[in-house]
């Protein structure tokens, strides 16, 4: 795959907001989208690691704004918005790269107080904030929202037993990777306007996925080939599909 991702030009008023963006995955989508010329929001719950990140992109030449966004809160994406109201008025596209693991509470011990803590982040976050950018994505020629999914949401991957997710029974984390895709598709279908597709950072077939903190780094995958499907529906052109699962070899089994 390459940096300019699929029928997209490189331009200097492409724009993007990531959340989670000062580590991991989302550190380094930043990072790619920032080589290719755009403005990237770049969303952090903490404001010092934020501003590490940011004058980390910063030095290597990306522009790039810190946003303070913690996606469970209203009025945090609320301020989120108003922030990046003043820098632009239309968005290009919006990553909801953010999400938690849980305790990996299994489901005879899971409460709901354990999958709601998760579905807040990893459900409920998407949700409050694309509904809060949609004005700015609408606003754009060509607005693509990437949901950044797993492995742990496909009903496929985690029924094969040959797929490490069918013997990793955390209830919160597989079930709210399964509602955001679908979450997704809903969108993808109520709003044909804007491309909404979902990125797993993996190889599902080859049963692998990228090293990140919430693997605590045991991924086979560097985290620049974790971001590939990430960049890549990033990038879409204007005839690029929407409602999709995509890791960095192609389509996901549902």
């Amino acid at each position: 795959m390459t940096e300019k991702g699929e029928g997209m030009k490189t331009s200097e008023q492409s724009s993007a907001v990531i959340t989670g963006g000062n580590k991991g995955l989302g550190f380094e989508t930043a990072r790619r989208l920032g080589q290719l010329g755009w403005k990237v929001f770049l969303g952090s719950r903490d404001q010092a690691r934020g501003q590490t990140a940011a004058d980390k992109l910063i030095d290597g030449g990306a522009k790039v704004v810190l946003v303070l966004l913690d996606v469970t809160s209203d009025e945090s994406v609320t301020e989120a918005l108003r922030l990046v109201r003043e820098h632009t008025p239309r968005l290009d596209v919006l990553i909801n790269n953010a999400g938690v693991p849980g305790e990996g509470i299994g489901p005879a011990d899971a409460t709901v107080e354990d999958v709601r803590s998760v579905y807040d982040t990893n459900v409920y976050g998407p949700i409050r904030v694309t509904h809060a950018f949609l004005p700015l994505l609408k606003a754009a020629d060509h607005p693509r929202v990437v949901m950044v999914s797993s492995a742990g949401g496909s009903f496929t991957a985690v029924t094969d037993p040959e797929q490490p997710f069918s013997r990793i029974h955390a209830l919160a984390y597989s079930s709210s990777k399964a509602a955001l895709n679908m979450v997704t598709l809903r969108y993808a279908q109520a709003l044909p306007h804007i491309k909404f597709n979902i990125a797993t950072p993996g190889e599902v077939r080859n049963r692998k996925f990228a090293a990140t903190d919430m693997n605590h780094h045991t991924g086979e995958l560097t985290v620049t080939e974790g971001t590939d499907s990430i960049v890549r529906l990033a990038t879409i052109g204007a005839d690029g599909p929407t409602g999709t699962f995509m890791d960095r070899l192609g389509p996901v089994a549902w």
